[in-house]
């Protein structure tokens, strides 16, 4: 007796199915190892893969958001999901790639001026400046975060820190986020995100109330004189913002000046009421 004949007639093989559905017998057990299509009929004695004939549309439909470089993880989302939910995930999937891939022409068009030695060209649409920024009492939170992260975890921190500061006799000056090392999409800072207080006494026992682990604390940041360039609300995005940082350096080397600690950004208008074309961050570094 064959292998086929110990089985339904109406099973395919590995090998027909795989013809069938366009797509590899390596495909085809990985698919199987990860839960997304399992075979009609697996052989105890053989191991031998079978597939029904009605299985071919799913399988096809795991090939094809493949081809939309899916996580395989995501496309079982997918594939499980009823029909209208099923669009729905795959509409989020790709609005997300989307902006991804918008990010990454941006970067790439960075990077091009970088390579081709236009650096300087690209630094010469910001105006850099300097200011002497005075000694501040702030209240901090710090947090290892990626770049991707930064969008929602800066909003967040800076409106705890805020309501913070209303117990401290408020917000005194521009809320700022401290980069103390590298952030981009495998580094992690950490950042620091600071709103100046009024009251140091009245903001340290606020913080002590927020308990230990939640990174909160009050600190003073010196005096410093600050070489920064203003930036618009489109312009801070990831990586558009790295241009601004970088125009900063340049420009405080031709000034023989020397970057004395972290970048940082300043925001000092309301970044919800703001237009992508309104200014609402200075990029800057301490100088000396």
């Amino acid at each position: 007796m064959t292998e086929d004949d110990r089985v339904d007639k109406d099973l395919l093989t590995i090998g027909a199915f795989a013809s069938r559905a366009r797509l590899s017998a390596k495909a085809l057990r990985l698919y199987d190892r990860l839960g997304l299509l399992r075979p009609a009929h697996v052989d105890e004695v053989s191991g031998y893969r079978y597939y029904r004939a009605g299985q071919t549309e799913r399988a096809r439909l795991v090939a094809l958001l493949r081809q939309l470089d899916m996580p395989l993880a995501r496309i079982a989302d997918v594939v499980e999901a009823p029909a209208p939910e099923a669009a729905e995930l795959l509409a989020a999937y790709w609005d997300g790639a989307e902006a991804r891939f918008a990010s990454q022409r941006v970067l790439a068009g960075y990077l091009r001026g970088r390579l081709s030695g236009r650096s300087s060209e690209m630094y010469e649409k910001f105006t850099v400046e300097t200011a002497e920024l005075p000694e501040q009492v702030v209240l901090s939170e710090s947090r290892h975060v990626l770049a991707a992260e930064l969008p929602v975890w800066i909003p967040a921190s800076l409106g705890r820190l805020e309501e913070g500061a209303g117990t401290a006799g408020g917000v005194v000056g521009a809320p700022f986020v401290v980069y103390h090392a590298e952030v981009g999409e495998e580094s992690d800072g950490p950042a620091e995100a600071c709103v100046p207080v009024a009251d140091e006494s009245a903001a340290r026992a606020w913080a002590a109330e927020r308990g230990r682990g939640t990174g909160v604390r009050v600190r003073v940041e010196p005096a410093r004189r600050v070489a920064y360039t203003r930036i618009t609300k489109a312009q801070v995005a990831h990586p558009q913002i790295l241009a601004a940082f970088e125009a900063v350096e340049h420009w405080a080397a031709g000034q023989g000046l020397t970057i004395d600690g972290p970048c940082r950004e300043i925001y000092f208008t309301d970044w919800d009421a703001a237009a992508p074309e309104d200014p609402v961050c200075d990029v800057a570094f301490p100088v000396r």
